[in-house]
């Protein structure tokens, strides 16, 4: 029981780092459009904000690479989820191993 568990765990983080070995740009963030003059709504501008090394930043972004910006941030959420995920699929991974152990070395 707990080897095909801990090989299903296996082939979910194999998963995990296929997937990752192949994301492409990345970068945190948010992106938001400001404006100079927001009660009119007028001067438009788009603002990427992150923090990075305990240090905050901020980049003004052209236009026309707000949908570049925009597929590298969902990059980078995605990357995060993906080892989250796989921290997790560790963890238990490593509890069910040390659960085999301890019954293997009981009988």
């Amino acid at each position: 029981m707990t080897i095909t568990k801990l090989s299903r765990i296996n082939e979910q983080i194999k998963k995990i780092k296929e997937e990752l070995r192949e994301m492409g740009a990345m970068r945190p963030g948010t992106l938001s459009r400001q404006y100079k003059s927001p009660q009119k709504k007028a001067g438009s501008y788009w603002q990427l904000s992150y923090t990075r090394k305990m240090k905050s930043r901020t980049e003004y972004i052209r236009p026309a690479s707000v949908p570049e910006i925009r597929r590298q941030i969902a990059a980078y959420k995605r990357f995060k989820t993906l080892v989250d995920r796989w921290v997790d699929l560790a963890i238990e991974y490593s509890k069910l191993k040390i659960e085999s152990l301890k019954d293997h070395s009981a009988e």
